[in-house]
């Protein structure tokens, strides 16, 4: 089981990034997916979740009308798409898939840099 995330980097403030989270050895289709983020010297905090197969997105309100999470099934992997960025956005981002089974997955992150 794995999950690996990418598409970080460094970016100017108002700028776009697309992170991608690939996922393997389960059935994606099957779990509930996030991504959370850390910011140096912070706590890990949720940014958005599809907390069932198929269900609504919840948004953190810091990225509300600004990030969007999307998936492909078919290649297994989440999309984060993260527009007008600003520095408060700098963190490493990582993935979680999870199921009501107790199955709980992490990514290893991707580090997101805004900065001008």
């Amino acid at each position: 089981v794995q999950l690996v995330e990418s598409g970080g980097g460094l970016v100017q403030p108002g700028g776009s990034l697309r992170l991608s989270c690939a996922a393997s050895g389960f059935t994606f289709s099957n779990y509930g997916m996030s991504w959370y983020r850390q910011a140096p010297g912070k706590e890990r905090v949720l940014v958005v979740a599809i907390n069932s197969p198929g269900g609504n997105p919840n948004y953190a309100d810091s990225v509300k009308g600004r990030f969007t999470i999307s998936s492909d099934n078919n290649k297994n992997t989440v999309y984060l798409q993260m527009n007008s960025l600003k520095p408060d956005d700098t963190a490493v981002y990582s993935c979680r898939a999870f199921n009501l089974f107790g199955r709980d997955y992490w990514g290893q992150g991707t580090q997101v840099t805004v900065s001008s």
